[in-house]
């Protein structure tokens, strides 16, 4: 229970450092290598002061005692990294998406029952206090039954985030808008609500046809297998910046909305018999240069890695839930 977790961390990009940071930090966690194809003058990684290894083989060669291995690596080698780090023995922390489908998710979940490893999903969005309010709401029943639900995530990302020597917008190592932007909050409606189905949808590729295979925007529409029906309206077309990630709640007993760059604020609730707490503020979001992503939460992350290994608490983010955000999104994305 008194030693250190031992961490070390594939992928050294902003997601990776981010990662590589938060250990570091963490009194119970020690990072003791690094993993990447770059030589270290290309990624900053000077400061964290330990050795870097240019692939995973060559790390488990140099027989560096590791109990954990976190994957921040482009979403396409998610799959074939993670079932290294298993058959290694090691535990997984493994960044979104999990892998780019539901075959190869539910084949990290077998492997990692076979090892007696645990597989760790990284939704750090959980964290946010407005989503864990309205998962405490939700939970409570003060709603009722959920008759709409609709999410909207516009965000900007043109060629600053797109550049060509980059991984993201080629299809076989980003997998789409869908897995790289916005797989954060199809987690989290499939935390609040459950599983979905009757699924439609309408996909247009706007601006990006120079920049990315895949489309950049799309309508989804769908029942939700536990009552009610949604949408999912995303763009990576804005204009210069992220517009909002919102999701708007409308049941028996009434009516919400959190909103913001990524679900960050609640704008409006009004529940019968209901008074609206305070709420702490939400970290603000994880910077990419031009850009804001996701929740800067991955402290929690690591924080929940260290607790479960001792024994402390379970899983906030397990390997079931990371694969039914691939199988949604796979779903949706065969409808094209």
């Amino acid at each position: 229970m008194n030693d250190k977790i031992k961490f070390a961390v594939i992928g050294c990009g902003h997601i990776g450092k981010r990662h590589a940071e938060m250990i570091s930090r963490n009194d119970e966690a020690e990072l003791v290598a690094l993993i990447d194809v770059k030589d270290k003058s290309a990624l900053g990684i000077d400061h964290f002061n330990v050795p870097l290894y240019n692939s995973l083989e060559s790390f488990f060669k140099s027989g560096i005692d590791t109990d954990v291995i976190n994957i921040a690596s482009p979403n396409g080698f998610h799959a074939e990294q993670g079932m290294k780090v298993l058959e290694s023995g090691r535990h997984l922390v493994i960044e979104k998406p999990m892998s780019l489908t539901k075959k190869d998710s539910e084949a990290l979940i077998f492997k990692g029952l076979q090892k007696h490893k645990q597989v760790f999903c990284v939704m750090q969005n959980r964290y946010s206090p407005p989503s864990e309010w309205l998962k405490d709401i939700l939970e409570s029943g003060k709603l009722g039954k959920i008759f709409m639900v609709q999410i909207n995530c516009y965000w900007n990302r043109d060629n600053r985030y797109y550049k060509a020597d980059s991984w993201h917008g080629k299809k076989d190592l980003d997998g789409g808008t869908l897995f790289t932007q916005f797989s954060h909050f199809i987690d989290l409606m499939y935390w609040y609500f459950g599983d979905i189905t009757n699924i439609q949808a309408k996909f247009a590729d706007f601006n990006h046809k120079k920049l990315t295979d895949f489309e950049d925007s799309g309508f989804v529409s769908f029942d939700f297998v536990n009552g009610g029906m949604g949408s999912l309206n995303y763009s990576t077309s804005v204009w210069d910046k992220n517009l909002e990630s919102s999701i708007t709640v409308i049941a028996e007993n009434g009516s919400l909305k959190v909103g913001g760059q990524y679900m960050n604020e609640v704008e409006y609730c009004h529940i019968k018999d209901y008074q609206m707490p305070e709420l702490a503020p939400t970290n603000p979001g994880n910077d990419y240069g031009a850009y804001k992503g996701s929740a800067a939460n991955h402290h929690y992350i690591i924080e929940n890695v260290i607790d479960v290994l001792k024994g402390r608490n379970t899983i906030t983010t397990n390997a079931l839930e990371g694969m039914k955000v691939v199988d949604i999104i796979e779903r949706i994305y065969n409808l094209k």
